[in-house]
């Protein structure tokens, strides 16, 4: 669902729909109003219901029949949420309670993607949209004269190979499934800007910066000056790493001065370097500890991961999850059919059907996604006493930095009291263990920041079909300072191969969530009255601080996001300055490893710095041509609920 922005005064929503009032319509009233929201709210609750449990039938059992299920599932949805904002048109210039006056703020912008009036056009995008989901849920790269393998394997491969080659081989092989996307996909957003448009927004991504309690312009400064505050950390990370990849693969292939081939980094988009932890460890430096070594080394399973994760939300005084929970979640991937495995949290009833859909491995990475994710349904739960409209979260980026916020707290400490280690390493630690981070955390931030930045610009039509896999390759320079493997066509779809853009998702709640997640830490190690290092707490186990958490979680969106991070860490904007907290020593190591590295008049986003990418490179990995005409479609889907 999406969230409404505080500054919606009724007047505006109401001037959200279209057409004119009939002469002979009587005044309407509060108390109708009143009665229409509430109305509204129960009708969009069992439709949502409906939509959540088809869904989650499809994601978990992909099939044509389920498909056309969710979609018909999904477009009553759409068509409802349009015809109840147009109907709100009534109640314009009211002065109501401010609770009402916040549901008619949400009610128009509860979706991520709101349909054109037209049914036809309506049933063909919600058709669009529910293919997309199957079509990357069975996404397969098929060497030649080897076995298929899907998206997990192809990660181990990006994660654990050495061999340029097969790396290259690798990531041009997943990216080729989202070369059909890219017809269907124009037509996405044309039908989407024009659904957008009928209830009152320029396009689709202006109605998705919406929803964050400020005007839609002003959200995007805020992005802009989120990152300026995390950018030179970044870019000290950006050139150590190149630095020592260099090392590993020659200068031919990671010249240094240059961008850094995006294969190389561990990751099929290259969004969390975490993989080449060992190519980039610090000389000398040891973590004292491979999590997934001791995972394995204890026997630990799916379900006992996932225990884990519940067992952090219990030491803080959350109850534990339902029994159904662990009926109804799936843990690992069936080996009869084909499911999407990305991973995401549901509260299918919108009160206790909590669910968890992951293909779990038995690994460090995994263990951190199930603290995410169980982060989403203690969230889900802790609102469920919230009226339907205010049954979510803050904004979008809270729900998302919940779980991330509890996963700081996995520290070598917090790993000794479950059970995992038996004491925390002693000596020179701290460096490994933030390097580790780093490559994870510091290294996603530019990669949440342009993924919308290329879809805000798409759907302004900035960016024309005619760039779209250019227009997203300069981007990707511009923040990220990394290039393809190899020369990328205008046939390509390559934002196509990330789920997110498939799936018509937003994504700033990513980064708003990296940003977010270090500021929830530090408020809540200084409620549970942890000193030292930020890097060093853990609140596993402080009844305290999870009563202050609690407390905040509770609200859902019944107030401004302001207020309900005041309500935890007496903040009212949010802040990187944590991030910075946290990460200290690593940049302060890192700038000393990085004197006298290649300078360049320009860094990774255009700033002068001692070791960057210069956005005025003109890479051979950077050449484009023109459209292929074999292109055969496929489609892009949406999710009206936030996991």
């Amino acid at each position: 669902m999406r969230f409404a922005p505080a500054f919606v005064t009724l007047a505006a929503v109401a001037a959200l729909a279209t057409g004119p009032l009939r002469a002979a319509e009587p005044a309407a009233t509060p108390e109708e109003a009143k009665a229409f929201i509430e109305r509204a709210e129960s009708t969009l609750l069992n439709l949502w219901i409906d939509a959540e449990r088809a869904s989650w039938v499809y994601a978990t059992f992909i099939t044509d029949d389920t498909e056309q299920i969710q979609a018909e599932a999904r477009q009553r949805v759409i068509d409802e949420t349009v015809k109840l904002s147009k109907e709100a048109q009534r109640f314009k210039g009211l002065k109501l309670p401010e609770d009402v006056a916040r549901k008619f703020a949400l009610l128009p912008i509860s979706l991520s993607l709101v349909a054109p009036s037209d049914p036809a056009k309506s049933k063909e995008l919600s058709e669009i949209a529910a293919q997309m989901e199957g079509i990357y849920g069975k996404g397969k790269y098929c060497p030649p004269g080897k076995e298929c393998m899907d998206i997990g394997a192809i990660s181990d491969v990006l994660a654990k190979s050495r061999d340029p080659k097969e790396l290259q081989d690798a990531w041009e092989g997943w990216h080729a499934i989202a070369k059909p996307i890219r017809p269907k996909y124009e037509r996405f957003v044309t039908l989407a800007n024009e659904g957008a448009h009928e209830i009152g927004y320029d396009n689709l991504g202006a109605l998705w910066r919406s929803g964050y309690d400020m005007p839609p312009a002003e959200f995007a400064k805020e992005m802009d000056r989120l990152w300026s505050q995390v950018r030179p950390l970044y870019e000290s990370l950006h050139c150590y790493v190149r630095r020592r990849l260099t090392e590993k693969y020659g200068a031919t292939v990671v010249p240094p001065g240059k961008p850094i081939p995006a294969q190389l980094l561990g990751n099929l988009w290259a969004q969390q370097w975490g993989n080449v932890y060992d190519l980039v460890a610090p000389p000398g430096g040891d973590r004292g500890y491979d999590l997934t070594k001791l995972l394995e080394a204890k026997g630990v399973d799916e379900k006992k991961l996932v225990g884990y994760g519940e067992g952090f939300f219990k030491s803080l005084g959350f109850e534990p999850l339902p029994p159904t929970f662990w009926e109804r979640s799936q843990f690992v991937k069936p080996r009869d059919r084909d499911v999407v495995c990305h991973a995401s949290a549901w509260d299918i009833d919108w009160k206790d059907d909590l669910r968890l859909k992951m293909c779990i491995k038995i690994n460090d990475d995994d263990f951190v996604t199930v603290h995410h994710e169980l982060g989403h349904n203690f969230y889900q739960r802790a609102y469920k006493q919230q009226p339907p409209l205010f049954a979510q979260g803050a904004n979008d980026g809270f729900h998302e930095g919940i779980g991330d916020a509890i996963a700081l707290s996995a520290t070598p400490a917090y790993l000794v009291k479950i059970g995992l280690l038996d004491k925390v390493p002693e000596g020179d630690g701290d460096l490994p263990y933030l390097m580790k981070m780093a490559l994870d955390k510091i290294a996603f931030l530019p990669f949440g920041l342009l993924v919308d930045q290329w879809r805000w610009k798409v759907f302004a039509g900035e960016i024309t079909p005619a760039n779209y896999n250019k227009a997203w390759w300069d981007l990707r320079l511009k923040y990220q300072g990394v290039v393809p493997p190899g020369a990328r066509a205008e046939s390509d779809f390559d934002p196509g191969a990330k789920y997110h853009v498939a799936s018509n998702t937003p994504y700033s709640r990513y980064f708003l969530a990296a940003i977010l997640q270090y500021q929830f830490h530090r408020a809540l190690c200084k409620e549970a009255g942890v000193t030292g290092p930020l890097h060093e707490c853990s609140i596993y186990g402080s009844k305290v601080a999870g009563a202050k958490f609690a407390k905040m979680l509770e609200m859902g969106t019944s107030k401004p996001w302001p207020d309900e991070l005041a309500a935890l860490s007496g903040e009212r904007t949010m802040d990187a300055s944590a991030i910075l907290d946290y990460f200290a020593p690593l940049k302060k190591w890192l700038d000393e490893q990085n004197k006298g590295q290649p300078a360049n008049p320009r860094g990774v986003t255009g700033s002068p710095n001692a070791c960057g990418t210069p956005r005025a490179v003109v890479s051979d990995q950077l050449r484009h041509t023109r459209d292929d005409p074999g292109n055969t479609p496929s489609n892009p889907i949406w999710l009206f609920r936030r996991r």
